[in-house]
């Protein structure tokens, strides 16, 4: 049985999902949520189980950064997106007038998340606790630019290792200024099977080099875990129930779309808290914290920090979820907090 749950996303969902109660390339269960999730009755606010394909122009509700931002569909970014979830800004110029390489990448806003930033999760399935999953953000520096390194580690519980023994570890680097990845790692313990995976993204001459080869990548392609990450940066308040966001995802040797439909608002009760939340669905073709063997959401708050409560999805047999029990070094107010 295998399935790929967010922190993330988590996550991602990757979140991250990044995950978040998040497994990778997993084949192990989690659990299913043992709180209740009582819907946010708020008038200005659209409700969480109702899904709307189009918006009221009759598009396709699928948002790319360069709808959000003219600039930046100017300089060719339109294929990751943002939904308005933070100014694109001008780069500077060298003595020359000109932009360096570097200097010429995009810049995103990031009230979400940053270095300190630590969040557990409780990973069960059919009620049974039966791993621990951890979301931690780092200061780092790479190709001479300011960088947060996330890692995430599930680690089952020793009881379950009777079963089936889990140790997973993920880690991204991505760039603080524009929420892109520059190289990531997946080091996979399953069992009987193992996978040890890198890549690293020149995300100036858009070439991904693995340690399966090397390929050719689209501009601001996401990794399974900076994905979920970069989910968290996106403006929702201006999204209706049904609309999209849209960007990219390298997983192995390939790049594959990933939209995140947003589906409404909730609040929901788990160990570490009560919180307003918003709704996603992660809908990844393949690859990623984001990818399950079913139907996927993450929960997370209705605030500038965006950070993930609740990962669950259907697999062939009952449902897996992920619940936050512990979280520090937030970047900012839990607006989203229920006192």
């Amino acid at each position: 049985m295998r399935g790929r749950v967010l922190a993330g996303a988590l996550v991602g969902l990757s979140i991250a999902w990044l995950s978040v109660g998040v497994v990778g390339q997993t084949r192990h269960p989690k659990a299913p949520h043992r709180k209740r999730a009582v819907t946010h009755h708020d008038s200005s606010k659209a409700a969480p189980a109702r899904i709307t394909p189009k918006d009221s122009t009759g598009s396709s509700g699928t948002r790319s950064i360069g709808d959000t931002f003219p600039q930046a569909r100017q300089a060719g970014l339109a294929k990751d997106t943002a939904a308005g979830g933070g100014r694109a800004q001008e780069a500077p110029k060298n003595a020359a007038g000109s932009p360096a390489p570097a200097d010429t990448l995009r810049r995103i806003q990031n009230k979400a998340f940053g270095p300190g930033e630590y969040l557990k999760f409780d990973v069960g399935y059919l009620g049974v606790s039966a791993g621990d999953a951890v979301l931690s953000v780092s200061d780092t520096v790479c190709r001479g630019r300011k960088c947060f390194k996330v890692d995430f580690t599930l680690i089952s519980k020793p009881f379950f290792n009777i079963f089936y023994r889990v140790v997973d570890r993920y880690s991204t680097v991505i760039d603080a200024l524009g929420m892109f990845p520059w190289r990531f790692e997946q080091h996979i313990r399953e069992g009987g099977y193992t996978r040890d995976f890198t890549a690293e993204f020149d995300q100036v001459n858009h070439v991904a080099s693995t340690s399966e080869g090397t390929h050719q990548l689209p501009p601001y392609v996401q990794d399974m875990l900076s994905a979920f990450y970069f989910s968290r940066t996106v403006d929702y308040s201006g999204l209706k129930p049904g609309q999209k966001i849209h960007m990219q995802n390298f997983y192995k040797d390939s790049t594959y779309e990933l939209d995140v439909k947003f589906r409404g608002r909730q609040t929901i009760e788990v160990e570490a808290g009560t919180f307003r939340c918003l709704v996603i669905e992660p809908l990844a073709r393949e690859g990623g914290l984001f990818k399950s063997e079913g139907t996927l959401f993450v929960w997370i708050t209705d605030d500038d920090r965006r950070m993930p409560v609740r990962v669950s999805t259907k697999i062939a047999i009952g449902s897996v979820d992920s619940e936050l029990v512990e979280y520090r070094g937030i970047n900012g107010p839990l607006d989203a907090i229920v006192k």
